[in-house]
């Protein structure tokens, strides 16, 4: 099991330098680093690689997509476009030296259309089928993340992102998931861990509240156990957004603090992290 954090704790805006929050993450004891490809381009990959290496760090990386780059769209021009979108997305990953590249890529973040829902997944997972040789030839693995109902209607649980990784046909896509949408929209988290099996190629933790895991209500042990029974070898990555008050915040709906100091957050997450998922895979 390998534990990362999102850089996104501690980032006012998505284009904030990465240095600072490596050293940090590396000084605390975390595995790797989860960057927003939505402030990294190819011109900058190669310098914040080199950062990470300088510092043990691995990365993760994670994106959105809008409404011009719609895997669902009727029209083919946008559709092609959502190609055109996770192909340099998947090349900046790559040059990050990361093999894994998650979000919401089955559908844009706020777009909803649930009357058309069953052709739109149809179209999303024929869209991102065309990712397989990229993904392939790149070694990347694209997980689907499934978000809860506000945020998207096409992949609100765990069993509509898996139906559109499984309807892909790609053994490089998979699905995403975060307890922080679980706890929303899954009725029995563990059960949707279990029933996701070796499509889960990517999982989030934060706590209910979108803060530091075990320090709500979320049952974090459950899920553990059921990580364990899947197999589940890969990354465990803290996505928690505590800081209101910056352009980031505002993205993500966050309008208090959630946590009074996200590097004490972060260590207090590691240890916990490790205690409660250290013997799983």
């Amino acid at each position: 099991m390998k534990f990362g954090i999102h850089a996104g704790l501690w980032m006012k805006s998505w284009t904030d330098d990465p240095a600072p929050i490596l050293k940090t993450a590396a000084d605390i004891g975390f595995d790797g680093v989860e960057l927003s490809l939505l402030g990294v381009g190819l011109d900058r990959a190669d310098d914040i690689r080199a950062q990470a290496e300088d510092c043990g760090l691995a990365l993760t990386c994670s994106t959105g997509l809008g409404p011009d780059a719609d895997p669902t769209s009727q029209d083919p021009d946008v559709r092609d476009n959502a190609i055109a979108v996770l192909t340099e997305a998947i090349e900046v990953t790559a040059r990050l030296g990361s093999n894994g590249l998650a979000g919401v890529v089955a559908a844009p973040w706020g777009v909803f259309d649930p009357a058309n829902k069953s052709a739109r997944a149809a179209r999303s997972a024929e869209t991102l089928s065309r990712l397989d040789g990229v993904l392939a030839d790149a070694n990347v693995t694209l997980g689907i993340e499934a978000l809860n109902r506000f945020e998207s209607d096409l992949t609100s649980t765990a069993a509509e992102a898996c139906a559109i990784a499984r309807a892909c046909g790609s053994k490089h896509i998979g699905v995403l998931l975060d307890s922080f949408h679980m706890n929303i929209e899954e009725k029995d988290p563990p059960a949707a861990l279990r029933a996701a099996g070796d499509t889960l190629v990517h999982y989030h933790v934060s706590d209910n509240d979108r803060g530091q895991p075990g320090s709500g209500r979320y049952d974090f042990p459950a899920d553990a156990r059921a990580l364990a029974d899947i197999e589940y070898d890969s990354w465990v990555v803290a996505e928690m957004f505590v800081m209101a008050g910056h352009p980031s915040s505002r993205d993500l709906n966050i309008w208090r603090d959630i946590e009074p100091d996200p590097t004490v957050a972060a260590t207090e997450t590691l240890v916990y992290l490790k205690e409660v998922f250290g013997n799983v895979g």
